[in-house]
């Protein structure tokens, strides 16, 4: 009768790889874990902000990341020749776009107000009828800061153009294009203030299922390295031959 042993045997090479690959991995998995954590605070954090009393804009602002998405007021008047068209914004699967306008507040601050949606395409649209720059009012919204897209092509600034349309905002360009100091966030105006402008600001959504999804992927890489460091790691050993 033939007999077929096997011995855990690990070698060298192998088990080196396992030794740097599996902490690896689960070092990946668990910062997935913790960003999934870090999410999920976040988006509690700023739904949170969201329920607060309004905040009265003035000259003393807190800081601005404790800032974001507050409900705010600012009393001020429209500096309508500032205005800037961002291009290809949708609302209910039509294409339009935003109109941001900087509002001169009583304190002397400047703040981008982003007043809303219109229709258009191309350079075609319809303005909404607008207080002009000698009407005092009062704007209610909710303060964002604008983030460029991760791929975002420079923009070419022309200082002298009227109602620039552009792809997306940045305070950066607009401060360079209209020679203005503004504040370091704009203001996402209400929806039941009183305007032609149609007005819907979902809170950002929550990717904790995503970061928690990359997590089980870095596990599983660990978990397979490992089965294969055992798998190469057992040899058979030459077969013995009993005789009964």
């Amino acid at each position: 009768m033939s007999v077929n042993a096997h011995q855990f045997q690990p070698q060298a090479v192998p088990t080196v790889v396992v030794l740097i690959l599996v902490p690896l991995f689960i070092g990946l998995g668990l910062w997935q874990l913790d960003r999934a954590e870090q999410k999920r605070t976040l988006a509690a954090s700023l739904e949170m902000r969201s329920t607060l009393p309004e905040l009265p804009l003035g000259a003393h602002l807190t800081d601005v990341g404790e800032l974001e998405f507050r409900r705010v007021i600012a009393a001020g008047r429209f500096l309508g020749d500032k205005t800037v068209v961002i291009e290809n914004r949708k609302h209910r699967g039509k294409r339009g776009f935003h109109v941001i306008t900087p509002l001169l507040m009583e304190s002397g601050q400047i703040v981008l107000v982003n007043r809303g949606w219109i229709p258009g395409e191309g350079k075609q649209m319809t303005m909404p009828d607008t207080p002009d720059s000698n009407t005092d009012l009062s704007i209610r919204g909710e303060v964002r800061i604008p983030q460029p897209p991760a791929l975002g092509l420079d923009l070419k600034i022309s200082p002298k153009e009227v109602m620039p349309h552009w792809p997306y905002l940045t305070l950066e360009n607009f401060s360079d294009w209209s020679g203005l100091e503004i504040l370091p966030f704009q203001i996402l105006q209400a929806a039941d203030d009183s305007s032609g402008f149609m007005r819907r600001w979902p809170l950002p959504k929550g990717n904790d299922a995503m970061h928690t999804g990359y997590a089980v992927q870095w596990f599983a890489f660990a978990l397979i390295v490992m089965l294969i460091w055992l798998r190469l790691s057992i040899h058979k050993t030459d077969t013995t031959t009993i005789e009964v």
